[in-house]
């Protein structure tokens, strides 16, 4: 017995050693991949406030960042947030399927959409954060296809919060607006996101946060308004544990959301330590490990409502809406795609005049 607990735990080291290995094969197989620079050697659009080195250099081949997902630099930890979050939103789809009809069930959609929006902003923005550096052009192409997936995870929170976790009272006063003005406020950040990314290139780094922000938190507020309502009903009742078991997810999804948008807007990790921060403890990474948290909690909670509020939702939604909701997250997705391609042709011509101008 000893003797085949020793075989396991060697087996298991070897793999460890191999894993990690990885990184330095990597580096072995393209030694002439350059390292990375300081801020000065960026344009100033491509810096964050306080972080001083780090920066990938532009116009290197495709290869390079791609294999840079495996090397030190500013963007590494940005990446591996999100590529993580979406293995294990990944794991949570495929517990989910084995309880969820997701086929036969319309009423289940409006949680499939949240998901599946949870896995589209995860993958965009790691795409982003991992080839956005390689060029001016390139920077904006991938950080408006991340804003996109970020609007369409606004709409999806906003579908799972009407459907599951509104309660009778607040649903017969928004019914007819509520979903329409959810769709049309993720348009609205997806565009002021984009502009405030276009704003950059030529005015200061406070105009992008700004457009940013405001339309961003105006949807929240919005998509969030059934469980603040619910929450509050929970609270002026007395509480209790047994009765909601998903308050305390909903609660949960709160605190993380508030924890995002503090890191979100204020670099704090990044001033109170200038020029420590550049690979470890930026606070846009915190921002990505408090999102990933928050879409957990919300999954989780939208299941546990989805499973033990049917009774209310059939009564509420029994026309066919997740059937109406559903085909407006795809006109909603494609008004976002379709505000990026536009800000991006604009972005083009900046670009181009810049090139001639030199």
């Amino acid at each position: 017995m000893a003797t085949i607990v020793m075989e396991s735990i060697g087996r298991v080291f070897i793999s460890l050693q191999q894993i990690r290995g990885v990184p330095r094969m990597l580096t072995e197989a393209a030694p002439s991949v350059p390292g990375t620079v300081r801020d000065t050697d960026v344009p100033y659009y491509f810096r964050e406030r306080y972080v001083c080195s780090g920066y990938r250099p532009l116009h290197q081949n495709w290869r390079y960042y791609f294999l840079s997902l495996f090397q030190r630099h500013n963007e590494t930890i940005n990446v591996w947030t999100h590529l993580l979050a979406f293995l294990v939103i990944l794991v949570k789809l495929r517990q989910l399927a084995e309880s969820v009809d997701f086929a036969g069930d319309p009423h289940s959609w409006p949680l499939m959409i949240l998901v599946v929006s949870s896995l589209t902003y995860s993958a965009f923005s790691a795409t982003a954060h991992l080839l956005g550096g390689k060029s001016e052009l390139c920077h904006y192409v991938f950080y408006f296809l991340d804003y996109v997936g970020v609007a369409q995870y606004q709409y999806g929170s906003a579908i799972v919060h009407f459907y599951y976790a509104v309660d009778e009272d607040l649903h017969g006063h928004v019914r007819g607006v509520f979903m329409p003005a959810a769709a049309a406020l993720s348009c609205l950040s997806c565009l002021g996101c984009c502009y405030g990314k276009y704003c950059n290139h030529s005015l200061p780094p406070w105009v992008r946060k700004v457009c940013q922000v405001v339309p961003s938190a105006i949807a929240y507020a919005w998509d969030s308004s059934p469980v603040a309502k619910r929450i509050a009903s929970w609270c002026a009742a007395g509480g209790g544990g047994d009765d909601d078991p998903a308050i305390a997810y909903h609660f949960g999804q709160f605190g993380f959301f508030l924890g995002c948008s503090v890191f979100f807007t204020f670099p704090l990790l990044e001033r109170c330590f200038p020029g420590r921060c550049n690979f470890v403890g930026q606070s846009h990474q915190m921002f990505h490990v408090f999102l990933s948290c928050c879409t957990l909690c919300q999954i989780h909670a939208s299941h546990l409502d989805y499973a033990q509020r049917r009774e209310l939702y059939l009564r509420l939604h029994g026309g066919g809406e997740a059937g109406v909701f559903a085909g407006l997250y795809g006109a909603t997705l494609a008004a976002c795609a379709l505000i990026a391609a536009i800000m991006l042709g604009r972005v083009k011509r900046v670009l181009d005049a810049d090139a001639k101008s030199k």
